[in-house]
């Protein structure tokens, strides 16, 4: 059945009063049976509330479209339920030098495409090299700069593009066997190793999509443990069991449904009528599950914000006009009125239980760095600014975001706030996800709220995104030396417990400076059928983990 049709459905089911909320009863994968042994299908149906862009690995920077990469494809490792990195293509887990530089990786027998043709070491190599040259336009390119070499390719002119390749850290020694030199020691290195950015590419399969690799079903093709069969644009994924997977046997689901569904009550309404086995929560579904035995948390790494455009709009460089806007939004009413009361409101950029690269928890180590909401003092400090830039109001501007209803509702609060506390009137922007993040990325915003999940467990994933040089993430051109100075620094530092020192006082320098205004630490609540065991929901970088998936 369409999607289309579906939603159908299930808007007049929900008009007929037919559901309740928690009901029980047959989900979608035991339907058809006529007898109670009947063996339940291996199939799963999954809303999910973004369409994901291009399936391409190097430039991707999606959670959704990271969370199908990893569905359809592999690395050399894939985390399991406690977030470790486990042997995935790799048949065991990197020997490393005793300076911690170079990695020595061995593939396993037999590996192939989801076509039968043989995968090599030289795979990845092609891999990293597509994403770290510069045509490519990778924003995760910085993180391949690791690797010794990168950042000079990163930088190369055309015609020093060959050379700078041929003198990268990564070299596949023989058809099994990859060598990765970094420039210095990264500990949590082979964590990094199973994001898709350093998943493998087909040469040959990507140089004959050109342009179009990634953007549609035939356009992709991965060794992971499923296939992409069908992409209705802004409609359905459908994922089929890779049989040519080398760890097929234990893959259990044979079918995967992905539904794009932004609306969060027909999400609902499609998981309480059994049309879907997991959806997320928001807002009063989230009260309204709690306690029922399908309701499941995924606590993520994971902080939103509001981003202010310091160059585009002239009144945004004033640093006591940023300060007064983030002060502005309480975020303790923004968390129980939009979100349900499922997240914790922010008290500084990097989310909470985030370890600080010295074995303890950073929100712990650095105590709250972000200015608490005080309607008065934001008052104040809107006037102070304006005078300094001599100015009687705010020029009028947009505040960007997703147009998901969780998103739209973050809008019309965030709006609520700024005229009820500041007198500021502001234009809101709901966008369609790729088409949000397409502006995002070319910095065509005013104000924008945006999400940043870790991409490892470490304060600077949060922090050296806004490094002034930083072209890929910094997207409001935010500048300040001193920053730079502490990030760069804490980069360089061996001693762990002085890095750790210069981290927290990198994030009190943001937080004053206040290019971003935090909002809160996302914790995602979910409906899952109490039929499906083995799903994991990672604290990062991906919505869900289906590869040890089963319907009892």
């Amino acid at each position: 059945m369409k999607l289309n049709k579906l939603l159908v459905l299930t808007a007049v089911t929900a008009m007929l009063g037919i559901t309740a909320v928690g009901c029980s009863g047959n989900s979608t994968n035991n339907a058809g049976g006529t007898g109670g042994n009947k063996a339940p299908a291996q199939e799963i149906s999954i809303n999910l509330k973004a369409e994901p862009p291009a399936l391409d690995s190097s430039i991707a920077t999606t959670n959704p479209t990271f969370t199908i990469i990893n569905a359809i494809n592999e690395g050399l490792f894939r985390l399991d339920a406690d977030g470790k990195p486990q042997p995935a293509l790799a048949k065991a887990l990197p020997t490393i030098s005793a300076d911690g530089l170079v990695y020595t990786i061995e593939l396993r027998d037999g590996l192939t495409w989801a076509d039968g043709t043989p995968l090599k070491a030289s795979d990845f190599e092609f891999a990293y090299k597509r994403t770290l040259d510069p045509a490519t336009k990778a924003k995760y390119a910085s993180m391949l700069a690791w690797i010794k070499g990168g950042a000079d390719m990163i930088k190369a002119k055309p015609e020093e593009l060959e050379a700078k390749k041929a003198a990268l850290g990564v070299k596949a020694k023989d058809d099994k066997t990859l060598e990765i030199t970094l420039e210095k020691p990264k500990a949590f290195f082979t964590d990094q190793l199973s994001m898709p950015i350093f998943f493998p590419q087909k040469p040959d399969f990507v140089k004959a999509q050109g342009d179009k690799y990634g953007a549609d079903a035939d356009k992709v093709i991965g060794a992971g443990p499923f296939k992409l069969e069908k992409w209705d644009h802004e409609q359905q994924l459908v994922m089929v069991k890779n049989d040519k997977y080398w760890d097929a046997a234990n893959v259990k689901l044979t079918k995967v449904t992905v539904n794009v569904v932004k609306e969060t009550s027909t999400s609902l309404n499609m998981y309480e009528t059994n049309q879907v086995d997991l959806t997320e929560l928001v807002g009063d579904q989230f009260k309204m599950y709690q306690g029922k035995p399908d309701l499941a948390l995924k606590k993520e790494f994971v902080s939103s914000y509001v981003m202010f455009q310091v160059k585009k709009v002239p009144a945004f460089a004033n640093v006591k006009v940023r300060q007064a806007l983030g002060m502005a939004i309480d975020r303790a009413a923004l968390n129980e009125v939009v979100l349900g009361g499922s997240s914790i409101p922010s008290t500084g950029l990097v989310p909470g239980t985030v370890l600080d690269g010295n074995k303890q928890e950073f929100r712990k180590v650095a105590g709250d760095t972000q200015p608490k909401f005080d309607a008065a003092k934001a008052k104040s400090l809107l006037a102070e600014g304006l005078a300094e830039l001599k100015l009687t109001s705010l020029p009028p501007f947009k505040l960007t975001s997703d147009d998901t209803d969780t998103s739209k509702k973050t809008i019309e609060f965030i709006q609520a706030q700024w005229k009820q506390n500041l007198g500021v009137n502001v234009t809101g922007e709901p966008l369609p996800f790729a088409l949000r993040v397409k502006n995002m990325q070319e910095g065509n915003f005013d104000t924008l709220i945006g999400l940043w999940g870790a991409d490892y467990n470490d304060p600077m994933t949060f922090l050296d995104m806004w490094l002034s040089d930083n072209k890929s993430f910094n997207y409001m051109q935010y500048e300040s030396k001193a920053y730079d100075d502490l990030v760069r620094g804490a980069d360089k530092e061996l001693d762990l417990a002085k890095r750790s020192q210069m981290l927290v006082d990198a994030e009190k320098l943001l937080m004053s400076d206040a290019p971003v205004s935090p909002l809160y630490f996302r914790t995602r609540p979910y409906a899952k059928r109490t039929s499906v065991e083995g799903l994991i929901l990672p604290a990062m970088s991906k919505e869900w983990e289906l590869k040890w998936v089963s319907i009892k």
